[in-house]
């Protein structure tokens, strides 16, 4: 099987468009790592600024909401128009954008006017990243499509996690200030421009979509996405099943989200000298570093342990965890403690969300696929934000909070309670019908 998906990958790196398009994608999340660090660094661990909770919380959703709120919708407008321009003019249009947020950082405008251009970026960059996935169909074979599907969005989340840590090294290398915030802004401007003028190596008309193709109204299309969402919800409403691991992952990424706030207020005001933020900033780095091998020791355990407890009951296993590691590493507030907590936390939250993504793709219908996934996206980043502002009311400005730590920690509880009762409702309605009588009275025995 290995030497088969080698040879997959071979056979992919053949199609010289596909070549260009995982170029164009590696450039461009490659900037996206440097531009969100950036965006990090300058509200969280400027020397000048006075990071608070809410200013977290207002990063958080720049960055994560116009995911929320455009990605539905993205393919309206990407089937009118050609997407290898929305490729070039996008990411130009981003480089553009990217150095103004550098000018407006050296200018030290009101903070309103910096997210306006941070927001900009962001909501570009749903259409490319959409335009992307949309245009992978059209450079490589049927036959390949799957291995390609799987190969582009985590060779783009490395290149993202490699743009963010040169950019945390910028900001090590340079003396703190306005000028090293700039200078990473600037950087990623220049790898956007770059991302820009690699699609121009592939023809205008070569990802599509089809001119000749009859497209509803623009207002229709939209109102249409709109009716698609709300069958999609009335779908996975009927599938119990879906709809909890959904709402389960949903409550799990609030959880995670609250906890990175945490770590991001305890970094820069707990764990960093007085007037010198180098140090929480290599430490969150770090810390960013660990949970992201979290999250591959996810994708290597929760194969293997799904096959034993099945997906439900690997979400329980994994809030579980989280409910006793949580509040155990967490509330001495020590970074070495707080380093475990999210290798751990990481490969909790990832292992969830796997057994999710598998739940949804078993029980949701093909046609209902894409439109349940749209919710899922929503959920999935407006649950972060909300945690960011539940936190931005509970944390102080040293980020050391144990009633946050533990309304985590009850909300982990929770998750592994209600999900272990339909495990165990699962359990009751597959034993056996010769056995009604002891399937009925077990609790009861075991509780006596």
């Amino acid at each position: 099987m290995r030497m088969a998906v080698i040879e997959d990958l071979r056979a992919l790196l053949r199609f010289p468009d596909f070549r260009r398009l995982l170029a164009a994608r590696l450039l461009s999340q490659l900037a996206d790592g440097v531009y969100q660090v950036a965006l990090a660094a300058y509200v969280v661990f400027s020397p000048e600024k006075q990071a608070s909770p809410g200013a977290i919380a207002a990063a958080m959703a720049v960055l994560l909401l116009p995911y929320s709120l455009l990605g539905p919708f993205t393919g309206v407008l990407l089937d009118r128009w050609r997407r290898r321009q929305v490729l070039l003019h996008g990411n130009l249009l981003r480089s553009v954008l990217a150095a103004g947020t550098a000018v407006l950082v050296l200018v030290h405008v009101p903070d309103v006017f910096f997210y306006l251009s941070a927001l900009s970026v962001t909501a570009v960059n749903r259409f490319v990243l959409a335009g992307l996935s949309a245009a992978l169909p059209r450079v490589v074979d049927g036959d390949r499509l799957v291995v390609a599907n799987s190969l582009c969005p985590t060779v783009g989340t490395i290149a993202a996690t490699v743009g963010g840590a040169a950019a945390f090294a910028v900001h090590l290398v340079l003396r703190p200030g306005p000028g090293s915030d700039a200078a990473v802004v600037v950087l990623a401007a220049v790898i956007y421009l770059f991302a820009g003028l690699s699609a121009r190596a592939l023809d205008p008309d070569r990802l599509g979509p089809d001119p000749e193709l009859l497209r509803p109204r623009l207002a229709g299309a939209v109102a249409g996405t709109v009716r698609g969402l709300v069958a999609g919800l009335r779908h996975l409403a009927a599938r119990p099943q879906a709809a909890r691991a959904l709402a389960a992952m949903t409550v799990l990424r609030f959880a995670y989200g609250a906890l990175f706030v945490t770590l991001l207020m305890l970094a820069r005001n707990a764990w960093s000298p007085p007037g010198n933020a180098s140090g929480g900033l290599a430490l969150l780095g770090l810390a960013v570093g660990v949970s992201g091998a979290g999250f591959f020791a996810a994708a290597v355990i929760t194969p293997w342990a799904t096959t034993r407890c099945g997906t439900t009951g690997w979400i329980t296993v994994c809030a579980a965890a989280a409910a006793v590691l949580e509040p155990c590493l967490g509330l001495p507030f020590e970074p070495a403690p707080m380093l475990v907590a999210a290798f751990l936390l990481g490969a909790a939250t990832q292992g969830a969300k796997i057994a999710t993504d598998t739940v949804l793709q078993a029980e949701v219908d093909d046609a209902f696929r894409g439109r349940v996934f749209a919710l899922y996206d929503v959920t999935f980043n407006a649950a972060f934000v909300a945690a960011a502002a539940l936190a931005a009311l509970l944390l102080p400005p040293d980020g050391r909070s144990p009633a946050l730590l533990l309304l985590v920690a009850a909300v982990y509880v929770a998750v592994a309670v209600t999900m272990a009762r339909f495990v165990r409702q699962g359990a009751r309605r597959a034993a056996p019908e010769a056995e009604p009588r002891q399937a009925e009275w077990e609790p009861e025995e075991r509780a006596g």
